[in-house]
């Protein structure tokens, strides 16, 4: 009869267990390291709803179909997305599950005693075998000692090792990335940044509704933005003459800190930012704003003052629109600045420099219903022309002004802009932190070679060397001859 062999069920506390094990294995911590990887991809060709709406809205416009299947994918948020989260906290459970054990087992084998000399070294490698006396020990001990070998002795017999720093290094490295993790989810969570394009002159109040763009954390509040404000005094950019090249930006601002504080002055550089507590203010680029004064049928100011437009190229050929909802009929323009205006051997307008040495304002002019008043908001940058007439087209140096049936536009200037970015990350310390550790970590794991040498003295006059290269680290044969040749002079 054949026996029946019965299987055991595995119960919750086992397969619990196992799972644990699954999850804390370093095979497992590099599959979801690479697929917080591949996750991140759709957040960086797909646009983001808490970075840019209005190119999200396009999505729904021009593809509805296509834009919900994304959305319930949640791909217009990912990194706020459950699946991403997932991801990312099963991945900050495996490191931690996987490395913290590491590190006190690796504690305490760097505190322990090297392992006892094998009683068969000639199974080691680069093993080597001479008549020798008992005295070439102590040589060996004062050439291990100096070469930085932790050293064990036992019945004539010395155990050396040395190298933990290749281990400590691995696990600094795998630890330090657990810190970015803390890190990038401190700032996920209690981080804020924000965009404004402020005109020279102008004045920036720390508040929600005078951001362009605006991103808080999972737990950021509103109340948390410091009650800073900030005039811009003045904006100074300095070119290359030949190649055009930015050299130099400098903003020079005023700067209220708290209500009721006096106000300082603060010099801002590209990478010098304004500083309010956690909070910094970083100049992120320049552009230009065209001052206009549009006036209606009847002669009557309808807008007036700067407009800004976004610069298209490295000579800051800037394109923007011009909306005017208080006209009858409702006026719209399509402006391009050229800062110092030439012309192509065809004839078209270019800027030759990027600063406005001789400006020249282009406009397209349109009248009909905006769209404003349908409540789906619209980009300040770019007019809606299908539902539009056209009216004409000119250009105009400062100064200058057309006027045609429905009303008249006149350019009054140039004035600088800046684009300061607002951003307060709690966590950018600790991932700064992490980032440097992981390097000197990964740099102390690559380049320390970990060995372990012995040496015997046998009780029939013969000395007897080996060795053994942990992880194959080159370099062990030939600390094994020097050794032999320092150990038959009798280190002298």
């Amino acid at each position: 009869m054949s026996e029946q062999v019965t299987m055991q069920e595995l119960g919750a506390g086992s397969l619990l267990r196992f799972l644990w094990r699954q999850l804390t294995s370093m095979r497992t911590a590099l599959i979801l390291l690479l697929l917080l990887a591949i996750a991140s991809v759709p957040g960086s060709l797909i646009p983001q709803r808490g970075q840019n709406p209005m190119k999200v809205r396009e999505y729904f416009a021009n593809d509805p179909t296509v834009a919900k299947i994304l959305d319930r994918l949640s791909l217009f948020d990912v990194y706020g997305s459950p699946w991403f989260s997932a991801i990312y906290i099963l991945l900050f459970i495996s490191l931690i599950g996987c490395v913290l054990p590491r590190t006190f087992e690796h504690f305490k084998a760097a505190r322990a005693l090297p392992p006892l000399t094998p009683k068969y070294l000639d199974k080691m490698e680069y093993y080597q075998f001479w008549s020798g006396g008992s005295d070439q020990l102590d040589a060996g001990r004062t050439w291990l000692k100096a070469k930085r070998f932790r050293i064990r002795e036992f019945e004539g017999a010395i155990s050396a090792e040395k190298g933990y720093l290749r281990e400590t290094g691995n696990l600094f490295f795998h630890l330090a990335l657990i810190l970015v993790l803390i890190g990038v989810s401190f700032g996920a969570l209690f981080g804020m940044k924000g965009e404004a394009i402020v005109n020279v002159g102008e004045r920036f109040t720390n508040t929600p509704t005078t951001y362009d763009s605006l991103s808080f954390g999972k737990l950021f509040r509103d109340t948390n933005l410091p009650p800073f404000v900030i005039t811009v005094d003045d904006f100074v950019a300095k070119y290359n003459l030949i190649t055009n090249a930015p050299e130099d930006y400098t903003l020079t601002v005023s700067a209220v800190s708290e209500p009721g504080t006096p106000a300082f002055q603060k010099v801002i550089k590209v990478n010098s930012p304004l500083s309010f507590g956690n909070t910094n203010v970083y100049l992120q680029a320049n552009g230009y704003s065209v001052n206009v004064t549009v006036r209606d049928s009847a002669g009557e100011i309808v807008l007036q003052g700067p407009i800004p437009l976004l610069p298209q190229d490295g000579n800051l050929t800037s394109l923007g629109a011009i909306k005017v909802p208080d006209s009858q009929p409702q006026l719209g323009f399509v402006a391009t600045l050229l800062p110092t205006q030439a012309r192509t051997k065809a004839g078209a307008g270019i800027s030759s420099f990027p600063e406005a040495l001789d400006p020249e304002l282009l406009l397209s002019i349109w009248k009909g219903d905006l769209g404003l008043d349908t409540g789906i908001p619209q980009s300040v940058y770019r007019l809606d022309t299908s539902k539009l007439a056209k009216i004409g087209l000119k250009s105009l140096k400062i100064g200058q002004t057309y006027t045609f049936t429905e009303g008249s536009i006149r350019f009054d200037g140039v004035t600088p802009w800046v684009n300061v970015q607002i951003v307060q990350d709690p966590g950018k310390r600790y991932a700064l932190l992490g980032a440097i550790v992981a390097i000197f970590g990964l740099l102390a794991s690559l380049f320390t070679r970990r060995r372990r040498i012995w040496i015997r003295y046998r009780e029939d006059g013969t000395m007897e060397v080996a060795g053994l290269a942990k992880n194959g680290a080159p370099g062990l044969e030939n600390e094994i001859r020097d050794l032999v040749a320092d150990l038959q002079k009798g280190g002298k």
